[in-house]
């Protein structure tokens, strides 16, 4: 059977105008299914372009000069039933001409409304598509109107009606599938992606947009199908995937460090996974993503992207945090729409070069960054880390020192058992027009942007042959508060009795607490408060494969000073905010993360309660974090990777943590 026949099983069509539109058929033999992303995609366009979408407008107001549309279109006649998807879509009253986006959210979550107001008071049109099926938020309450609606397939997320969920993995058939038999086209990966696709045909028939300028972004799952719509669709001419798309490993590649393993199959490898649509990707992509992110890992994105050139591609990684940016990389997103869509002046500087060199005379690693320094540098970060576990590692700054034009630093090791991760960070000024502008955009509001290196790693193997030394010792001094939160993830900053700062510091084998020690610390507060300590241990079953993650809470209540005043931590005043768990937190071998905050959840006479701080007055500021006393006879340095048990146990609760 020749592609194009099989092509044309697949694809039928209706008759009539109303309803002249794709018609995939569900009876389907096995050796007639996709095999290729070749076969998974052909005669799309041809279908795409003959067929209506049958757009229908819900809702139409203005709103700062915007024209804001509540909108559905048909994705297809899926088993003789149509799909639709309905959306926001927004542009600048009066526009023409005009760059226009598809954003796609992430999971559990709803089309955006205030992203397409916003990108439209940057002067674009956009659509942000609710593949999801939940209900959408007018800011003032939810749309009670007519709502995505999927037809006799169930592509929505969390799944409404499918126990089964077809986007982590299963190709396999059932009642809402596409295919009666194994088939890529069961996956919802494709339904979205198809949706997708024709959001970019809803914006080329649009009076006000520019055809030849159509972008994509997205977030979490919404990252995911920007990489792979960017692949595998050319009419896609700037991609910036956020938290998405990293690609997999897969569990043979033993000879990686770090990473997240899966078990994919051939066919998801083939049609499905970020591996098949990266490589097909040639307009201008920014990659935008956390170092710790849970959902795009990124030790998984530097093997995966590796082959993309840097002409093509841009890196923004903030470091420390989970799922989230700091503002100066969260702004690169704007910057790169403006370069490669509008065709402004900004040029985005060049990809850092980062190298890596193993091979010193004193056998400590050494690392140089050579930026781009066509623009005014802010500064230089260098980062490492030696975890292998890629979800809690501790990304230690390397604190560069300039060299005429290049970056240098010593990454010292403890252990040849241990392998090295390492990247940069370069700081630009952001141009006053574009602050100025970004000013009323909340979080991406940022007087610099910073672009960074690709992300190197070197296994123990080629460390141990390199003849590399282990000349790292443990220290007893955390941070002395000199570089202010540099080494924390800060949230909530914005809200007085509710900011949290976060370090993973303490879980790094540098710094990891000797038995029976007591963690203290300096602390300046103004007025009468408190301070919730949490220690998260074994997130993502990092310390004790296996075993769930613990917090353990206590509160300590601090008196109004204008004077520093010391705050200490015991073991045994530690309890689990599990109300199931009574095991004493015995040392601090398996503390991940560390976190302080005037609010948090403490317990009292065995139960959870949740602890409201005051408002804080004065400086948010610690200094003198360290260990007093005990001993560091059970100290280990060699800490367990991410194994795709452990992760699929974390994930869902992840992705619910994401969402608060």
């Amino acid at each position: 059977m020749t592609l194009n026949t099989l092509t044309r099983r697949h694809f039928l069509y209706a008759t009539g105008a109303s309803l002249a539109l794709p018609l995939f058929e569900s009876e389907v033999r096995a050796a007639e299914t996709p095999k290729t992303l070749t076969e998974l995609w052909a005669d799309f366009e041809q279908i795409d372009q003959t067929t209506t979408l049958d757009i229908e407008v819900l809702k139409d107001w203005e709103q700062d000069d915007v024209v804001c549309r509540i909108v559905r279109y048909q994705v297809g006649i899926f088993k003789g039933v149509p799909s639709r998807v309905a959306g926001f879509y927004a542009f600048p009253k009066g526009g023409t001409k005009l760059p226009a986006l598809v954003e796609m959210h992430g999971g559990g979550q709803s089309a955006s409304l205030n992203s397409v107001v916003t990108y439209a008071k940057r002067g674009y049109a956009g659509i942000s598509i609710n593949w999801g099926g939940n209900k959408m938020s007018l800011g003032q309450g939810t749309w009670n109107g007519p709502q995505t609606d999927w037809g006799k397939l169930d592509a929505t997320h969390p799944p409404q009606r499918n126990k089964a969920n077809h986007f982590a993995g299963s190709l396999m058939p059932d009642e809402y599938t596409l295919d009666t038999v194994e088939s890529p086209r069961n996956s919802n990966w494709f339904l979205v992606l198809v949706a997708s696709r024709r959001a970019i045909t809803f914006l080329e028939q649009q009076q006000e947009v520019d055809p030849t300028r159509i972008g994509a972004h997205g977030h979490s799952m919404g990252g995911k199908l920007t990489t792979n719509l960017a692949g595998i669709d050319k009419r896609i001419k700037a991609a910036v995937p956020s938290c998405g798309g990293s690609g997999d490993l897969v569990v043979s590649q033993i000879d990686l460090p770090g990473g997240r393993r899966d078990n994919r199959t051939a066919l998801e490898l083939a049609c499905i996974s970020d591996n098949a649509y990266i490589p097909l990707i040639t307009c201008p992509v920014l990659w935008l993503s956390p170092t710790n992110d849970f959902h795009a890992h990124i030790d998984n994105m530097a093997w995966n992207w590796r082959s993309l050139p840097d002409a093509r591609v841009r890196f923004s990684i903030s470091p420390h945090l989970n799922h989230l940016h700091t503002n100066e990389h969260a702004i690169t997103e704007y910057l790169w729409f403006e370069e490669h869509l509008k065709g402004a002046a900004f040029k985005m500087p060049q990809t850092p070069q980062i190298v890596l060199d193993i091979k010193t005379a004193n056998g400590v690693p050494r690392i140089t960054v050579t930026p781009d320094d066509s623009q005014t540098i802010q500064r230089v970060d260098i980062y490492y880390s030696l975890d292998p576990h890629a979800l809690t590692r501790f990304w230690r700054d390397a604190k560069a020192v300039k060299s005429v034009q290049q970056w240098n630093a010593d990454c010292p090791v403890m252990s040849l058992e241990q392998p090295i991760f390492a990247y940069a960070d370069v700081a630009y000024e952001t141009p006053p027009s574009y602050r100025t502008a970004a000013q009323a955009q909340g979080q991406e509001q940022s007087d610099s942007f910073a672009i960074s290196s690709r992300v190197l790693s070197v296994a123990p193997t080629q460390l141990r042959a390199a003849n590399v030394q282990a000349t790292d010792k443990p220290e007893r001094l955390i941070d002395d508060g000199a570089r202010g939160w540099h080494d924390w993830y800060l949230l909530n900053w914005g809200h007085p009795p509710l900011w949290t700062a976060t370090t993973r510091k303490l879980k790094d084998a540098k710094w990891r607490g000797p038995d029976r020690a007591t963690l203290h610390f300096e602390v300046n507060c103004r007025t009468d408060n408190q301070l919730v300590l949490t220690f998260n241990c074994n997130a993502w079953g990092a310390m004790i494969p296996g075993e769930p993650a613990v917090d353990y809470t206590v509160a300590k209540e601090l008196k109004g000073s204008l004077d520093w005043q010391t705050v200490s931590v015991k073991l045994n005043e530690l309890s689990a905010t599990n109300p199931q768990v009574t095991t004493p937190l015995v040392n601090w071998q398996t503390v991940t993360e560390f976190s302080i905050s005037p609010s948090g959840t403490t317990v009292k006479d065995g139960q959870k309660v949740k602890t409201d701080g005051k408002a804080w007055q004065g400086p948010r500021e610690i200094r003198n974090l360290r260990w007093v006393g005990g001993e560091y006879a059970r100290q280990k340095a060699v800490d367990s990777a991410l194994s795709p048990d452990e992760f699929q146990k974390n994930f869902n609760a992840a992705i619910r943590k994401s969402l608060e």
